[in-house]
Formats: structure tokens, C-alpha cells, sequence
């Protein structure tokens, strides 16, 4: 083991033939067949190996067929043309990192990231981009800070699994009608591609350093189910329903999926949550964020709906 890790180094023994012996143009063959993570651990195997890892045309094959267009809008959201003229000169290695990176965009009301495993694209959309029915009313609904809005950056599970940092939620005291709908329009490498709201019941807090929630307010949604719609601009449609539970916790109900077959058209998207008879009032509930992400992200099953 002691004498590959030499040779792995550039080491040698009499006249053997080591890893650094190899040609740059043989090494980047065999990356270009490696994901991201494993490039990076055999850029460390030797000088060969490091100048391989660097070479645009692997980096380029990692990164989505529609990356300049994706640039584009990373780059606007920063600093507008000029910005958008440096990046693309970029190394594509660099290009890489600039697209795995949170870019903001709609005066930072959304972003979005690249998936660094299967090359996909999440996209985030916070609540203060969204059309809250009774917004406008602070009997009805509030702005809220609530640091958890920055859960962690590994989708663990269906509960609390998406990574968030719009710092601010938005927070239901009492309502008749309820309807949160949104809308984006964004270029998304090809794929299918879930989407789903993020919501919590309960108003969440710390209490001694510990992680509460109040649940005056809860009521109202085990008497009829919220109903989710979602429809894109080349005809494709979804909706489920589902009754709103598990209070104290993040959940992120999955609304449909839909497929993108041309990464250089943006598609528009429409959705909406929903409960809107008026015989009783719902209340107690926070509004993170609506997500889409790559659905073979999916690890476990999302709350339970019914179609």
C-alpha cells in the first residue's frame, strides 16, 4: 500500500512506470467519466492528476448544456452585464463553483444552486415573492424573522429537508379564504423536476437555546384539505390534496412534477395552495418558501396526499 501511494505521488522504484508518468490528455479521459466529488479527490493523487482536474473540458461536461444562460442570470442578480462579461470568461472549473453557489435573482426574493451530484438545477422562492390572499392585513398574516428558514444543506428527509435562507416567513393568525399562489419562469436543464411548498404549523421559536412553537393559532385544517395545483406553459398540469398535520415541524408537500425537454426555453409555472370554503376559519401556520427541485433528489416519500 506504502509503495502505490508513491507512485500515486510521482514516486518511483527503479524503472516502473508511476500514475505521473501518464499523459494529461489519458487522465482527463478518465475524469471526464468521474462526478465532481471524485475529480477533486484524484486532483490530489499528483501534479499530472492536478492539471488534468483543471482542464476546462472536463468541467464542461459536468456542467448543464444551458450553463451560459444559467451564468447569465447568477451574474445579473450580482452585478448586472459587466459582471455577466467576467464570468463568462471564467475557467469552467471556476464557472462550476459560481453555479454551485446560492445566486439570487428577482431583487433576492429567489434563487438558485446546481445540484453538484446528478448536474440538475433547485430553485427556491421565498414567501415575500409570493400572492398571499389578506397579506396586506396584520390581523390575518405577518412577515416573521425565524432563523430556521436556513435548514440544513442536506435533503435528509420529506420533513425539514430542503436548505433555505430567506431569513423571513410568513406567518397566518386567522383567515376565511386562504390562497397562496406564485408564479416563475426560469430555464431548467433538461430533467424532471418536483415542486413543493414548505410550510410548518405553529409558530416557531427558541426558548433557552431549545427549539419550540406555539400553537395558539393552530386550527382549522383537519376539517377540509388544503388543495395544491401546479401548471407550466407547455400544457402540463398536476394537483393533490392533502390534510395539514404534524405541528412543530417543517413539511414539504409535494404539489406535482413536471419534465423539461428543451433547457434553452424558459418555462413559466404556475401553482397554488388552497383552501378557500368559508365555513370555518384555519389559522397557525408558517409559509417558508416553494422549492423545485430535481426529482431524483427525492430520497424519501413526501407527506402523505390524495389525488
Amino acid at each position: 500500500m506504502g509503495a502505490a501511494a508513491s507512485s500515486a505521488r510521482g514516486g518511483r522504484r527503479g524503472e516502473e512506470t508511476v500514475l505521473g508518468d501518464l499523459p494529461e490528455n489519458c487522465v482527463a479521459e478518465v475524469l471526464l467519466r468521474l462526478d465532481p466529488l471524485e475529480i477533486c479527490r484524484m486532483a490530489r493523487l499528483s501534479r499530472t492528476f492536478r492539471g488534468a482536474a483543471s482542464g476546462d473540458g472536463v468541467w464542461e461536461s459536468k456542467l448543464p448544456r444551458n450553463y451560459s444562460l444559467l451564468l447569465a442570470v447568477a451574474a445579473a442578480g450580482d452585478g448586472g452585464e459587466r459582471l455577466a462579461a467576467e464570468t463568462e470568461a471564467l475557467p469552467k472549473k471556476e464557472v462550476y463553483a459560481r453555479l454551485c453557489r446560492r445566486n439570487r435573482f428577482d431583487g433576492g426574493k429567489k434563487e438558485f444552486w446546481l445540484d453538484k451530484v446528478g448536474g440538475g438545477v433547485c430553485l427556491s422562492i421565498s414567501s415575500m415573492a409570493l400572492s398571499i390572499t389578506g397579506i396586506d392585513d396584520r390581523r390575518h398574516w405577518n412577515f416573521i424573522p425565524n432563523d430556521e428558514s436556513r435548514c440544513s444543506h442536506l435533503l435528509q428527509s420529506s420533513i425539514c429537508g430542503f436548505p433555505c435562507r430567506f431569513h423571513t416567513v410568513a406567518y397566518l393568525s386567522q383567515i376565511w379564504w386562504f390562497e397562496i399562489r406564485g408564479e416563475v419562469e426560469f430555464c431548467f436543464p433538461e430533467g424532471t423536476y418536483s415542486l413543493f411548498y414548505r410550510v410548518h404549523l405553529g409558530r416557531p421559536f427558541k426558548r433557552l437555546g431549545r427549539r419550540v412553537y406555539s400553537s395558539e393559532h393552530i386550527h382549522g385544517w383537519d376539517v377540509k384539505p388544503v388543495r395544491f395545483q401546479m401548471s407550466t406553459s407547455d400544457g402540463q398540469q398536476a394537483q393533490s390534496k392533502c390534510y395539514l398535520t404534524d405541528p412543530g415541524v417543517w413539511i414539504n408537500h409535494h404539489v406535482g412534477d413536471f419534465v423539461v425537454k428543451d433547457s434553452t426555453k424558459p418555462i413559466n409555472i404556475r401553482f397554488a395552495m388552497v383552501q378557500i370554503d368559508c365555513t370555518h376559519t384555519k389559522g397557525g401556520l408558517c409559509m417558508d418558501s416553494v422549492v423545485v427541485k430535481p426529482q431524483y433528489l427525492m430520497q424519501n416519500k413526501a407527506p402523505r396526499c390524495y389525488v
